[in-house]
């Protein structure tokens, strides 16, 4: 039965909109310095941007002008592409990728380099990066904790910007931060239109994803720029509201533990039950994999994003001009998912496991049975987040004489991300669960596991309603969560520019001071207990809770049949639950699990040179210059005091003590670099141009890894002495800056006005490249409660009972051994107590409230695998770039393609030791756009392929150093428009439109980390230029 009324979820909010204006033509030489453009104007023709064909020579302009390696889109470009936000379109770039979240793109990755290593400018100022979503909380592949330097396109609307540049070489001018590339999205000024410009967008969105939401939602969009006639004052406004309602079904499997095959009996294998029917063993001493789970999600997402921006421009005089701008963006997601979990275990109930034929060999099938039952999970989960960015600029430009013009620019700017959902939360989860699985099956190695479960609700002791049905009478609740993450980034930044020009010349100069702070803070997310671990009150929820075939919900993959799902608001749950647990917490806690500062104070010069002449008949092109920086960091924490708590077999929990106040520690550390840059084109012919490019540039360390505390500390899922792996990750407040030196050949031809062809190679030299070490050691004082002296005498008491030596059974004899004498046990089991082991006595112990197990002074400090980053890496990154762009005459058909070739020299080892940690570079992937293109009588038509082939995502990822390989994606997109007059302008949309799905994996395929069934989306709307 399915419930597509209630419940709202949250998809990121898209955008395919109008860009208005025009990319001015990027004249020789002129790298970003406001100060160039009036100077080189007057010897550019100017090219009006009407349509597509135009947009697309005119960025082509941009390319054949600039010096070095850039690339552009013009306002015309982006806001005929069928794409959601400036990143899709960015996408369209040589050498750019982008990775998506809920089919939409957010974080771009150019030339094997991500988010966090490339510089987003707005209007060549910096901005701040901010990015947390349900809290941190790991239940899937989206949430976010804060930390983060990339920039999310989702939250900037492109309504207002004219073009996006990327520039791929290093300049003296540009601000550093991007080994990569860095992109300098740009804005309309009125006094640059010099005409009043007023046009309004409308647009119906139908997500074929959408599941509870509306079937169509809204986007309107709207600018206006106005100029006095004399042209002394100019003011443009732009503004617009989206909505998007969307959704998804995936599949998620929580860890893969990896080990070594030897002696199936040993207590601390993955599996070690020497009864175990074993097909297709590995050799001894061969890797094979252990799953911890699989778990079937949904999703129903609700986005809303709001932009607006206010530029106001003075020009008293013709040498001088004043421009003030502000720009507004906010983000609100609204997010409802849910999951079905099926947990793998060890020891006795495991009866079946085959292997396939992988060199790290991985189940195809398993089967447990269990001599009572346990539960299945339906966790509950809603998210609320918001997005906010604000920033505030001042320009002053001023043309001191024919020859030297200098510009001042300062501006202001912050984003704050954090949760803004129900009871100061940012994800509010109540975990829900039906105990009465008495056996289960699992089949791997196709894109989607699946599962067939064996049900029983009339077994005693399960407090089911035993009427034969699997139905909301045997749902109950386990453990709730409220947990909250922020980040705020806050960037001050002054820069004086200045130019003067001399015959065959120009010399550039300047300084910069920037400030940048940023706050990332997570609550601690303690569990809540309520039915606990055991679902110990089926029913207890009425009918808040319905029945919801999850499974049913795959559309391009196919669950086995049988299988139960649940839907329920969490919000509705948690309220029902303070009246059925009096006492539980009524809000987020005001304990911490991190608080992170770090502040960084950076200073700059700057001088570069541009000259021209001619060698051997052919004209030639120099611009060389220097940037020297300096650094200073002050990073700071406040550490809480962590205590491990053993709630049930597997369940080893890190909680923080609130009744210890958290200490302050701080760290400070600085660095400077002479970065220096040239650009050398040779016009081999009007139409021929061979350039080369050499330059140094920096990336900084990614803001979580410059914290002074450690965070993320994981119980390992069960006893140590069984060979459970706890885990944290570390912080390195002493990180220097990523150091590249970076080389770029290119030959290009323009054969026409309209066409071109390119080539070009590239090779990045890097430096101080970040590894992620693993140490293990201790932390913090943190004590091991699953291996000191009561664990170590449980373990012998359960060999000598004659009892299997696992979690389950090593767990109950402790808890036993603790409270044998407590009340309650007398109680259950009379005056003296014995250990029997059954099912029934396992149960109480692991679920009667206040029999959980806390660490001791007597008990050894936790060992955690602790991940901590290092510049103790060099790596060398280099690729080649091919592109054409062709208009078959005046037919009105065109094609763009493009190939991007990237590799690097340090790859991941799939047959590591999962023991040891690897350095490996990340996002390295080819890539590949085709686009054909129809211009003409009105009619504008566009389809466009991209492909980006699998790649390296992740490194060290769980306890057994994992890697997560993002598998091969690809999406056509369409967009048809019709001028009905000059005016109007009405348009159809495609997003992906053949509904591609993605999928990420670990060592081999089998490995499911990810999946996500996606849709297509579709758009139309009409555009009314006053």
């Amino acid at each position: 039965m399915e419930n597509r009324k209630t419940f709202t979820r949250t998809a990121l909010a898209r955008a395919v909109s109008v860009l208005l204006g025009s990319a001015a033509a990027m004249p020789l030489y002129a790298q970003q310095a406001p100060v160039q453009e009036e100077t080189d104007a007057s010897g550019i023709e100017v090219i009006m941007v009407r349509g597509v064909r135009s947009s697309m020579q005119e960025a082509a302009s941009i390319k054949r002008n600039s010096m070095g390696v850039v690339d552009a889109i013009s306002a015309e470009d982006i806001g005929k592409f069928p794409d959601t936000n400036l990143a899709e379109s960015l996408q369209r770039i040589t050498g750019v990728s982008i990775s998506r979240t809920n089919g939409e793109g957010s974080e771009v990755t150019v030339r094997g380099f991500g988010g966090d290593n490339n510089m987003v400018t707005l209007n060549g100022r910096t901005m701040p990066s901010a990015t947390t979503y349900g809290a941190g909380s790991g239940a899937d592949g989206t949430t976010r904790g804060g930390s983060a330097r990339a920039f999310d396109f989702s939250n900037l609307a492109s309504e207002s910007i004219r073009a996006v540049e990327v520039y791929k070489t290093g300049k003296a001018n540009i601000a550093t931060g991007g080994i990569g590339a860095t992109l300098n999205v740009k804005t309309a000024r009125p006094l640059d239109t010099g005409e009043t410009v007023a046009s309004v967008g409308v647009k119906a969105v139908h997500d074929t994803t959408n599941r509870t939401g509306d079937d169509v939602t809204p986007e309107i969009s709207g600018i206006f720029s106005h100029a006095l006639d004399d042209g002394k004052f100019g003011v443009s406004i732009s503004a617009s509201h989206q909505q998007r309602d969307s959704g998804y079904t995936g599949a998620t499997v929580n860890d893969w533990e990896v080990g070594y095959w030897d002696d199936i009996a040993d207590a601390d294998r993955l599996w070690n039950n020497a009864n175990t029917e074993v097909i297709n063993a590995p050799e001894q001493g061969q890797l094979y994999a252990r799953p911890n789970d699989i778990r079937y999600a949904f999703s129903n997402t609700e986005r809303k994003r709001d932009n607006a921006q206010l530029t106001l421009q003075f020009r008293p005089h013709d040498n001088f001009t004043a421009t003030a701008d502000y720009t507004f963006a906010e983000n609100n997601l609204v997010e409802h998912r849910g999951e079905i979990t099926n947990w793998v275990q060890r020891g006795s109930n495991t009866k079946v496991v085959e292997f396939d034929n992988n060199t790290v060999k991985t189940p195809t099938y398993i089967k447990e049975t269990y001599a009572s039952a346990v539960d299945e999970g339906y966790e509950q989960q809603w998210r609320e987040q918001t997005n906010t960015l604000k920033s505030a600029g001042l320009n002053l430009e001023y043309q001191v004489n024919d020859n030297l013009t200098l510009a001042l620019d300062a501006h202001s700017s912050e984003l704050f991300s954090r949760g803004t959902g129900p009871r100061g939360s940012g994800e509010l989860a109540v975990g829900l669960g039906a105990p009465i699985v008495t056996s289960r099956e699992w089949f791997w190695g196709a894109d989607l596991p699946t599962y067939l479960n064996v049900y029983d609700d009339t077994l005693p002791d399960k407090g089911a309603n035993a009427n034969g049905m699997v139905d909301a009478g045997d749902v109950g609740s386990s453990i709730a969560r409220i947990r909250n993450a922020s980040q705020e980034s806050k960037i001050k930044q002054v820069k004086l520019d200045g130019s003067y020009e001399f015959d065959d010349g120009r010399f550039d100069f300047g300084a910069e001071l920037r400030r940048m702070e940023s706050r990332s803070i997570q609550t601690a997310g303690n569990n809540i207990a309520l039915g606990n671990w055991n679902v110990g009150n089926p029913g207890e929820f009425g009918d808040l809770i319905q029945p919801f075939d999850l499974p049913g919900e795959f559309d391009d993959f196919s669950p086995l049949p049988g299988g139960y799902g649940f839907i329920a608001d969490p919000r509705a749950l948690y309220n029902a639950a303070l009246d059925l647990y009096p006492g539980i917490p009524t809000g987020v806690e005001s304990s911490l699990s991190y608080d992170d500062i770090v502040k960084e104070d950076t200073d700059a010069l700057y001088f570069q040179v541009a000259l021209e002449g001619e060698l051997g008949g052919m004209q030639f092109d120099v611009l060389t210059g220097m940037r020297y920086e300096k650094t200073d960091t002050e990073s700071s924490s406040l550490v809480s005091q962590v205590y491990f708590q053993w709630e049930d077999n597997d369940d080893v929990v890190a909680y923080v003590d609130s009744t210890v106040p958290a200490e302050p520690v701080s760290a400070k550390n600085d660095y400077d670099y002479l970065l220096p840059s040239l650009d050398v084109s040779l016009h081999i012919t009007d139409d021929l141009i061979s350039r080369f490019s050499y330059s140094k540039t920096i990336a900084r360390a990614g803001l979580g890894s410059l914290g002074v505390s450690a965070s993320d500390f994981g119980g390992g899922g069960g006893s140590t002495l069984l060979g459970a792996k706890p885990t944290a990750e570390a912080s390195n407040p002493g990180l220097l800056p990523l150091e590249s030196s970076n080389f770029d050949l290119s030959l290009e031809w323009y054969y026409n006005p309209f066409s071109y062809m390119s080539a070009g190679f590239f090779q990045k030299d890097v430096v101080n490249f970040i590894g992620s070490r693993q140490v293990d050691q201790p932390l913090l004082g943190i004590r091991d409660v699953t291996s000191g002296p009561r664990a170590l005498a449980a373990a012998q008491a359960v060999q000598d009972g004659g009892f299997p030596l696992d979690d389950t059974y090593l767990y109950a004899m402790m808890v036993f051994n603790e409270y044998r004498n407590h009340p309650d046990m007398i109680a259950e089991f009379g005056a003296n107590p014995q250990f029997t082991g059954t099912p029934a006595q396992i149960d109480f112990l692991a679920n009667n409230p206040g029999f959980d197990l806390r660490a001791t002074d007597a008990d050894p400090e936790v060992i955690f695998r602790t991940s901590t980053p290092d510049n103790n890496r060099a790596a060398k990154i280099y690729g080649a770039e091919f592109a054409i762009q062709h208009f078959f005459g005046e037919s009105g058909f065109g094609v763009q393609a493009n190939y991007t070739v990237v590799r690097g020299d340090v790859g991941f080892d799939t047959n590591a030791d999962p023991n040891e940690s690897q350095f490996a570079l990340v996002g390295l992937s080819d890539t590949a756009n085709l686009i054909g293109i129809y211009e003409k009588d009105g009619w504008q038509a566009r389809i466009a392929w991209n492909w980006r082939d699998k790649y390296l995502a992740e490194v060290n990822k769980g306890g057994s150093n994992n890697p997560r390989f993002e598998e091969a994606y690809w999406q056509i997109d369409v967009n048809v428009s019709y001028d009905i007059n000059p005016q109007l302008t009405v348009f159809a949309e495609a997003l992906n439109l053949t509904g591609e799905d993605s999928r990420s994996h670990a060592r081999n395929k089998a490995m499911l980390w990810y999946l996500t069934d996606l849709g297509p989306r579709y758009q139309i709307g009409l555009r009314y230029d006053f």
